[in-house]
């Protein structure tokens, strides 16, 4: 006989209690010189990641072994896509924040079933803040109810990001004017935006399954909408497990936001132009050696 499966508010217990016991290895951490290093374009990385990884997948698969395994700071395997239930990790979401000792950095886990994010939390240990959420259950920040902001107009938002980035001339339609706050770490920014610290977020770009998979469930259950910056809903676990970008809010502003971001060019177009730049230069070689 099969076992059934946990119900979501247990699958959000083993969440918190993780994500407090990872906090909590962060913050011991927190300000001390660590080993650090390179992941190319994917940034930087220290031993701390790893560590918590480590006790994250000691703590989450020794209590659901069949759970299938999704995290940054572990090698990703086929082997996830055939799992029911999956957990989605950043064991240290904002890395580059920890290492430069500034506390916008969090622990983010979730649990995904066929695609859909069931349970999610995430962590800042250093500001205590554990937002949690699992679905149809609403979410909270440490334990009190939160909701999005009602705002519906773009003029005077709160939004998260860099001035630069609302200010840049390239945009085809001048943003108005907003109150711009730039936060590092991606689950972070849709956590703040969910307990209605900041109207609205906008991230261009591929974001991974770790980095928005538990906020976005904390944004929606938490009465807002998440989605691709051309409004495309996110669906997790698949065979390359990234979103088109992310775009956070209220659900009287989001339609506004995605009129902004929606003709911005796809990510992938980046990616194909990168490759047949890596063709034409391979081919160029190879007729010099000729």
């Amino acid at each position: 006989m099969i076992s059934p499966l946990p119900d979501f508010e247990d699958d959000l217990a083993l969440l918190i209690d993780a994500g407090r016991a990872a906090g909590a290895l962060l913050a011991a951490h927190f300000g001390a010189r660590v080993k650090t290093w390179s992941k190319g374009a994917a940034g930087p990385v220290t031993e701390v990641d790893l560590a918590a990884d480590a006790l994250l997948k000691a703590h989450l698969r020794g209590a659901r072994p069949d759970y299938g395994w999704l995290s940054e700071e572990t090698a990703d395997t086929p082997d996830r896509l055939q799992a029911e239930r999956l957990f989605i990790v950043d064991p240290l979401d904002g890395t580059k924040s920890f290492i430069e000792g500034k506390p916008d950095f969090c622990v983010s886990l979730a649990v995904a079933e066929r695609g859909v994010v069931t349970a999610g939390v995430v962590y800042n240990p250093i500001h205590d803040e554990m937002f949690a959420a699992r679905r149809g259950g609403g979410t909270t920040l440490n334990g009190a109810p939160t909701r999005v902001t009602d705002r519906t107009a773009l003029p005077g938002s709160r939004l998260i990001g860099s001035s630069a980035f609302y200010r840049d001339p390239r945009w085809p339609q001048p943003w108005p004017d907003v109150e711009a706050t730039n936060v590092h770490a991606m689950a972070y920014r849709l956590a703040l935006v969910s307990a209605g610290a900041h109207d609205g977020m906008v991230a261009l770009g591929f974001k991974n399954d770790w980095d928005v998979a538990a906020g976005a469930l904390l944004v929606q259950e938490a009465g807002g909408c998440v989605s691709d910056p051309f409004g495309a809903p996110y669906q997790f676990n698949q065979p390359q497990p990234r979103q088109a970008g992310a775009v956070a809010s209220g659900a009287a502003l989001h339609p506004l936001l995605i009129e902004r971001v929606r003709r911005t060019p796809h990510p992938a177009t980046f990616e194909r132009a990168a490759a047949a730049a890596r063709a034409a230069a391979a081919d160029s070689e190879g007729e010099d050696n000729a």
